[in-house]
């Protein structure tokens, strides 16, 4: 990384940034929240994603969402954000939410993966030295493990919390039925459930299969990720492939994926969005947050340009019933798998 002085934050970055209360909870998160799932690992440099990090703060993107295994290769998304962070960012720590998680493979043998005690843990452990923190502020457990019960996790959940090094626990990828049980333990131990983290955009709706009910029933506020799909929520493959773009090297995403059915949806969406006077990506960002049991929506970002024309999805009226309505025969759940 090349010299400079560190940041010093535009002071206006909280006018214009839409804060949501995240459950029953004390948090407000903001509306769009910045996701280091991808472009963050060492295949990008380091000067992108510190101009993309400390453009979303002066927006007034106060939280920033990481997990162990985030790079390529993993790991390295958590130390290259710790690196930014110490050098631009760490006088505003009270100002910021941190989170990450663990329940992927992160290291050999039998306990790198899943939800066991020892490997959440030792994970969050991890996090913090490649961080450079003291604690986080939401730590997740990634995934829900089928060999190992929900009490083991959410133990490993409450005990982070009780040692200091979270400030709240969070849980990911859960369906309904794994969710209740998981906060109805952690409410008996004491460290309430502030928040879920499902995947949900127009194009997979598995949310509103119950998960939606359990959380506003239960107090609970989600951060959705993937509301652009990997990108089939934007106008970016409307009429072909661009060189370099997602589909051409991710491993969540390829060219099947964009079969004419596909495409059919989309263009109907993009047309829905253009009487509207913004982008599909905007919409689609703002359909998730039609729903106010969604806290939070996660974007990615490759660069500050991407990162602001979503933002400015905030800055347009809320979809009116009957673009609701308008959207809903496109908005088809699986399309994104067909």
């Amino acid at each position: 990384m090349t010299l400079h002085t560190p940041h010093t934050a535009a002071e206006d970055r909280y006018d214009s940034m839409t804060y949501r209360r995240c459950g029953r909870s004390g948090i407000r998160l903001p509306a769009v929240s910045l996701g280091l799932w991808q472009n963050f690992g060492d295949a990008t440099g380091l000067e992108r994603q510190r101009d993309i990090i400390l453009a979303a703060f002066d927006m007034g993107i106060t939280h920033y969402d990481l997990a162990n295994n985030y790079g390529p290769p993993p790991g390295s998304a958590e130390r290259n954000f710790g690196g930014i962070f110490k050098r631009d960012l760490a006088p505003y720590r009270d100002e910021i939410l941190i989170s990450t998680k663990a329940g992927y493979g992160m290291w050999p043998g039998p306990y790198g993966d899943f939800g066991s005690r020892k490997y959440l843990l030792s994970s969050l452990d991890q996090s913090l030295k490649r961080m450079g923190l003291e604690y986080v502020d939401i730590f997740y457990h990634h995934r829900p493990d089928p060999d190992t019960p929900i009490e083991e996790s959410m133990m490993a959940l409450d005990q982070a919390v009780r040692s200091g090094k979270a400030l709240y626990a969070g849980i990911s990828n859960y369906g309904p039925d794994d969710a209740e049980v998981a906060i109805r333990i952690l409410r008996h131990l004491g460290t309430p459930l502030l928040i879920h983290q499902p995947r949900y955009s127009m194009f997979d709706r598995r949310p509103e299969e119950g998960l939606l009910d359990v959380l506003g029933r239960e107090g609970v506020g989600s951060i959705v990720f993937s509301p652009l799909a990997q990108g089939m929520l934007t106008d970016r493959y409307l009429t072909g492939v661009p060189e370099g773009s997602r589909v051409t090297h991710s491993q969540f995403l390829s060219q099947k994926n964009l079969t004419d059915t596909y495409l059919d949806r989309a263009r109907a969406l993009n047309d829905i969005a253009v009487g509207r006077r913004q982008t599909l990506a905007q919409m689609a960002l703002q359909w998730v947050l039609r729903d106010d049991r969604v806290t939070s929506a996660l974007i990615g970002a490759s660069s500050v340009e991407q990162l602001r024309d979503n933002v400015a999805a905030l800055s347009f009226d809320p979809l009116s019933e009957d673009e609701i309505a308008a959207v809903e025969p496109y908005a088809v759940h699986g399309t994104e798998w067909l």
